[in-house]
């Protein structure tokens, strides 16, 4: 999608679909005004009536005399209460009516608020590019219906005194990332004999090669050599060989520390020979979407240029049943030398993850985040709505929770109690590797922990958010791409705060 900015007037613009944001109660935006002018009061009567609301979320299409094809009326709630998550929402549902009204072009008239101009370029650029968002690469085209009509330009329009330079430079940040979080949803949404460990490090390697990072992938007799023996053993039930992927991004300082992303790449997740319910087994193919994350994060990071030392690890494997398969009762010995009893082998996720973890250590990481699908239990703990967040250092937990207010992907910090530590004790080996039901999300990250060493870490549980119903006007069911914004906003606000910018 092509997205300009323009200094326009919405009451004379062309276009075959206009966005006008509606306030709730308030005085309106300067675009609704003057559009509404040109057309004799139609909107301001439309409003009155009830028939437009400008409460948030709220949407109606109008079909004007002149000007415009169509004008979708978005509410956005109070002026004051406007944010840049509203303002991508608003988006999200404009680019849900252009593939309504199969139509290839949109504009967006941005609203004068206390959000900053670039803040609110990006959001609306991100609202649209994931709005637009269409995973159909496994259909048949159906000769019975039209083909869908894909949204290939859209403008963003700002009014007199908005500084247009801000506003473009906010909207290319805002392309760049969505259009990374649409690659994390397509590996997220592609099946399990698909989107094997073998395509994620071909993805991976194709990333580096347009993007210019260093990228490293072991098979089995490099990680054999390692001594990755935790990923070894969840793969070894499959025929599916395992991958271990390493992102380099070179844009700080040689020899800076650099930032360490990991994400876990669970191709399939059957559970091993813990088997799990048949219901619902179909959507662990799901079970990858932090590794999708990773990766998409890694895209944006070297596109965007950002000027800090950046390495992103994917462990990826398949967690099936065979003859060769994990048994409960075993032990192994992880990177690092410590060893794990297996008392459950459908806790799979975390075991990748400590090979990762402590293979990271080479780096001397300056901070590293996690990102997996862990545990149900974090769902069970927080629904849908936010990603369960814990660590060892409260002030990069705050960051992450930052992170994820800007993007609109909240976070909620879980405690780290010794006393959980407690729970995964076992009577035969360093560790067991599932703690049992109660406080399952945090035992799982005790258990990460153990293999962190010391410098500043967290982890993102994202079973509740990295994948839904679609009830987000710029998300569809199936992947929503987290945890690549977070990631991505994290290393961006840590540029910052150093006084660097994308592309310095």
């Amino acid at each position: 999608m092509k997205i300009s900015i323009a200094r326009a007037d919405a009451a004379g613009h062309q276009t075959p679909l206009l966005a006008v944001p509606v306030l709730d109660g308030d005085a309106q935006d300067a675009a609704f005004t003057s559009l509404d002018g040109a057309l004799g009061g139609q909107l301001a009567a439309l409003v009155q009536r009830g028939d437009a609301r400008g409460a948030f979320g709220t949407t109606t299409l109008v079909f004007p005399a002149s000007g415009a094809e169509r004008v979708l009326l978005i509410g956005v709630g109070k002026g004051a209460e406007l944010t840049t998550e509203r303002l991508r929402r608003a988006a999200g549902s404009a680019a849900k009516q252009a593939a309504t009204s199969r139509v290839g072009a949109v504009s967006f008239a941005l609203p004068a608020s206390a959000v900053p101009v670039a803040d609110a370029a990006r959001a609306v650029a991100e609202g649209l590019v994931l709005g637009a968002y269409d995973f159909r690469e496994l259909k048949s085209a159906d000769p019975a219906k039209p083909a869908p009509v894909a949204l290939e330009s859209a403008t963003i329009l700002v009014g007199e005194g908005t500084d247009e330079a801000a506003a473009a430079e906010g909207a290319r940040v805002g392309e760049i990332i969505a259009r990374a979080e649409n690659l994390a949803r397509d590996l997220g949404n592609l099946p399990g004999n698909v989107a094997t460990p073998t395509y994620l490090a071909e993805t991976a390697e194709r990333i580096g090669r347009e993007r210019g990072m260093k990228v490293t992938v072991l098979g089995p007799k490099e990680l054999e050599a390692e001594g990755m023996n935790a990923l070894l053993a969840v793969a070894q039930g499959s025929a599916q060989e395992p991958r271990l992927m390493i992102l380099e991004h070179r844009g700080g300082a040689e020899g800076e520390k650099p930032l360490v992303l990991v994400g876990k790449g669970l191709t399939f997740d059957a559970g091993g020979i813990s088997i799990k319910p048949a219901q619902g087994m179909e959507d662990m193919k799901f079970d990858m979407c932090g590794g999708a994350g990773t990766l998409a994060a890694m895209q944006a990071i070297a596109e965007l240029d950002l000027p800090l030392n950046v390495v992103g690890i994917v462990p990826s494997s398949e967690n099936l049943l065979g003859s060769k398969a994990m048994k409960p009762g075993d032990i192994l010995r992880a990177h690092g030398g410590k060893t794990i009893e297996i008392v459950n082998t459908d806790a799979e996720g975390r075991l990748i993850l400590v090979d990762a973890i402590s293979y990271a250590k080479r780096y001397e990481p300056a901070a590293m985040l996690d990102a997996a699908t862990l545990t149900g239990a974090c769902v069970i703990a927080l629904g849908h709505a936010a990603t369960g967040v814990m660590g060892n250092d409260d002030a990069l937990v705050r960051e992450v929770i930052a992170a994820g207010e800007s993007t609109g992907e909240r976070c909620w910090q879980l405690p780290m109690f010794d006393d959980y530590r407690e729970q995964i004790k076992s009577d035969y080996a360093d560790l067991k590797n599932s703690g049992g039901r109660p406080a399952g999300t945090i035992t799982a990250g005790w258990f990460l922990r153990e293999f962190v060493g010391d410098w500043p870490w967290v982890h993102l549980d994202v079973a509740g958010t990295a994948y839904g119903d679609g009830k987000i006007s710029y998300l569809s069911k199936g992947s929503t791409g987290v945890p690549t914004r977070i990631f991505v906003q994290w290393v961006m606000d840590r540029a910052a705060a150093r006084g660097q910018t994308a592309g310095a």
